[in-house]
């Protein structure tokens, strides 16, 4: 994987090569619809005029706080997966550690009003986003899944961003 550039500001994952790199077409579409209601509630938070406007939002951060844990759980049956008790060892109590984190974070958002709810989740998805690159260039994610999160991590971040300013 290739790292940032930070003259052009181009992806920090290049696009994979080889067919073990393929983006699963499920995790695609899936992963592509899971975006939507970002984008649209974004939107709306643009468009819509007061209590509606205030819904939009709030729907944002409630989904925002869900996906986040969602993407958290994803890191815990990783680090399970395959696994027994004698092959616990400091590597997946800290994959299991910080797959919990998100969910903590997703909640205290909720805690907040949602305008300021809204650039702690955008926060927490590009740190959680820096974690799955790290999981996938140890072995502990696999390779494509960088490259999956990369345009949809940038989706969603640029919605809540879009909501926070509505």
């Amino acid at each position: 994987m290739g790292a940032t550039d930070h003259a052009t500001g181009a992806n920090p994952v290049q696009q994979p090569q080889s067919s073990q790199n393929t983006i699963p077409l499920a995790a695609k579409l899936l992963g592509g619809l899971g975006a939507i209601p970002f984008i649209c509630l974004g939107l709306a938070s643009l468009v819509l005029e007061d209590a509606d406007r205030q819904q939009a939002v709030f729907a944002l951060v409630v989904y925002g706080a869900l996906i986040l844990s969602f993407l958290g759980g994803i890191h815990w049956g990783l680090a399970i997966a395959g696994f027994g008790p004698d092959q616990v060892n400091i590597a997946t109590f800290r994959r299991l550690a910080c797959s919990v984190v998100p969910a903590l974070i997703g909640w205290c958002a909720l805690l907040l009003p949602p305008r300021e709810g809204l650039p702690v989740l955008a926060t927490a998805f590009i740190l959680l986003f820096l974690f799955d690159l790290f999981a996938s260039r140890q072995g502990e994610a696999p390779v494509w899944y960088p490259y999956l999160r990369w345009p949809l991590t940038m989706a969603v971040v640029a919605a809540l961003l879009v909501g926070a300013l509505a």
